[in-house]
């Protein structure tokens, strides 16, 4: 088995290969972070996954659950990513996580892509699999920092969304979406418009009475884009 750390700076090399200035200028308006962003696109991201999956075919349950947490722990924004992305489709690893360590692989979520990658791939799979309890996502709500806020209603899209595998789940997402109506920080808006629009794909109707009902409280671009959506398809 190759070692984990030549690994990892072998995969740091890989990543410098696809480094695009313009896209790290990107993100310093667009996400910007405390993490070191290489720049590289999504096609490109792919491309190393690509490369970097049979060479963990060797590793045991704990040695790639020791690895991706330590892909997080480099503080490269990419290498954040291609932790989330690896695990987030490594069912059986994934089921092996215990609260404790989807806890830690929580860092650095500073910005609004290492957010939803973490809270769609990562939390929102594991309160979908019952690995984390409601309260657990509940608790992120009463947190000072708005991105630990926003996890909560972006895991929702976990449990609704047909490409991620959900079923739907109106009573724990309205439940969820409830919880945040008073929060109109603009992140808690956007992903709570996410939330209620993933939900009217499935609940059309139930996602229209509780915007009717709560539209006093709501903010007024979460009730503009979730009334748009039923009424038109789109948000805008």
């Amino acid at each position: 088995m190759i070692d984990p750390k030549t690994l990892i700076d072998d995969l740091i090399d890989s990543l410098r290969s696809f480094s695009d200035e313009k896209r790290i200028e990107f993100s310093k308006t667009i996400y910007p972070t405390r993490m070191t962003v290489i720049g590289v696109s999504n096609p490109n991201l792919k491309k190393v996954i690509k490369e970097l999956k049979p060479e963990l075919k060797s590793f045991s349950m704990e040695e790639k659950k020791h690895f991706f947490q330590a892909l997080i722990d480099t503080d490269v924004f990419e290498c954040q990513q291609l932790a989330y992305e690896i695990l987030g489709n490594d069912k059986q690893v994934f089921k092996s996580l215990s609260e404790q360590e989807i806890d830690a692989l929580g860092k650095n979520l500073d910005n609004w892509v290492s957010v939803d990658y973490y809270s769609a791939l990562i939390v929102g799979y594991a309160w979908r699999e019952g690995i984390l309890t409601t309260e657990k996502i509940k608790n992120y709500l009463s947190s000072n920092d708005y991105w630990i806020r926003r996890i909560a209603l972006v895991a929702t899209v976990s449990l609704n969304q047909k490409a991620r595998g959900g079923q739907g789940d109106p009573e724990r997402t309205l439940e969820i979406c409830e919880l945040a109506l008073d929060d109109h920080q603009d992140m808690i808006n956007k992903a709570l418009s996410w939330a209620l629009r993933e939900l009217a794909k499935r609940e059309k109707e139930l996602v229209r009475y509780f915007v009717e009902k709560y539209k006093d409280r709501m903010h007024k671009r979460v009730y503009r884009e979730v009334t748009n959506k039923l009424e038109k398809g789109t948000k805008n």
